[in-house]
């Protein structure tokens, strides 16, 4: 899944703590996360998504994220939410 997905998603949640709050009540359906994000950050959500089944992809930066959501700040996670 490519950023572009991100992009044109409806809803989507921006950040570990909103995103890890989607995959705990099911709502994500697909789960992004940055390479050069600490792993102290984002290791909880990546076993969230693993214990729940959610997908989840890795991007090259924080900051293809945040530009993915349409914010000016980078962004260690986000997620595309079920309809």
């Amino acid at each position: 899944m490519t950023l572009e997905a991100l992009k044109q998603a409806e809803q989507r949640t921006v950040g570990v703590k909103q995103t890890e709050k989607a995959v705990a009540r099911q709502a994500a359906k697909l789960v992004y996360i940055a390479v050069d994000a600490d792993e102290r950050v984002t290791g909880k959500l990546l076993a969230l998504c693993r214990e729940n089944n959610v997908p989840s992809v890795t991007t090259e930066s924080m900051a293809d994220i945040g530009r993915a959501c349409g914010i000016n700040v980078k962004a260690a996670a986000a997620a595309i939410l079920k309809a």
